[in-house]
């Protein structure tokens, strides 16, 4: 139920939340047939787009299934929402890998965000942890330059694209001894970081701000490093909204990923007669 005001970070919560709970009733509607994707995508959004446009009139928005309006470059305050992350995954009947995203973009940070996973009962949100001290950045950033990087332990297990894995990654598991695990939904994969479940999400090959921005929100609340691949800024509220590549992962392993993956890029990727890819997970609720 949405509440009647609140913080950003509680409307952002709400908002993700409920949009979830409309995902989850369509989706349970037998009769939609193929239609299943191209509904949930559409609905959602407008659900989205009509709430804030009701709860914050003078706040611009920035949606996956919405018009681009270039005013959004001036205002000081841009909702960036993908209204159903892991489409694909939606529309396959048991997976959960998929998620609804709601984040404030303000005065060029991140300001709050939501990450729902309907189907996982779960909702990670900036509202979950307490706000950092007037005066300091309000999340952490990237990796200061001239950090050095660490060893990285054993084992790791690094999510990655479930369609469209980085080529470098078979020689970062080589190079590393990681297991690299693919998911579905940049939401599902952030999530499962920022939960402990998983130590990295390392993706390479083009994105889209609505895909990354409520889990940076959230992800940095928690103190998890999130930047590009090469340790510079993520941005958000640009002219031109790609975002090709992120790594989020506990600030204590980023300098031993990012150097991990430079050396990997520079190389040519292994044979793959030993892949080190497992199948991918059918994830449920």
């Amino acid at each position: 139920m949405l509440t009647s005001n609140g913080s950003d970070h509680d409307l952002a919560r709400d908002l993700a939340e409920s949009a979830g709970r409309r995902l989850m009733n369509l989706r349970a509607d037998a009769s939609l047939g193929d239609d299943l994707r191209k509904l949930g995508d559409r609905s959602a959004h407008e659900f989205l787009a009509g709430e804030l446009a009701r709860r914050r009139p003078d706040d611009a928005i920035l949606s996956e299934e919405g018009k681009d309006n270039p005013a959004r470059l001036s205002a000081t305050r841009v909702w960036i929402v993908d209204p159903l992350d892991g489409t694909r995954e939606f529309g396959e009947a048991g997976r959960a890998d998929w998620a609804v995203h709601v984040a404030l973009w303000e005065r060029g940070e991140l300001a709050a965000g939501a990450v729902a996973l309907p189907a996982q009962g779960i909702v990670l949100s900036t509202a979950d942890y307490p706000a950092r001290p007037a005066g300091t950045a309000p999340f952490p950033t990237e990796v200061p330059a001239g950090t050095c990087p660490v060893e990285l332990p054993a084992g790791l297990r690094i999510l990655v694209s479930r369609s469209r894995p980085p080529a470098f990654v078979q020689q970062l598991a080589a190079d590393t001894g990681a297991q690299l695990v693919p998911m579905g939904s940049a939401g599902a994969k952030a999530a499962a970081v920022i939960r402990g479940e998983y130590d990295a999400y390392i993706h390479a090959g083009g994105q889209y701000e609505w895909d990354s921005a409520a889990p940076v929100a959230v992800a940095r609340a928690a103190g998890l490093h999130a930047s590009r691949i090469d340790g510079s800024a993520l941005e958000y509220n640009q002219a031109n909204v790609s975002v090709p590549d992120i790594l989020i992962s506990p600030a204590r392993l980023a300098p031993g990923l990012l150097t991990a993956i430079a050396n990997a890029a520079a190389e040519p990727a292994p044979p793959q007669r030993h892949p080190s890819m497992p199948s991918d997970p059918e994830l449920r609720p």
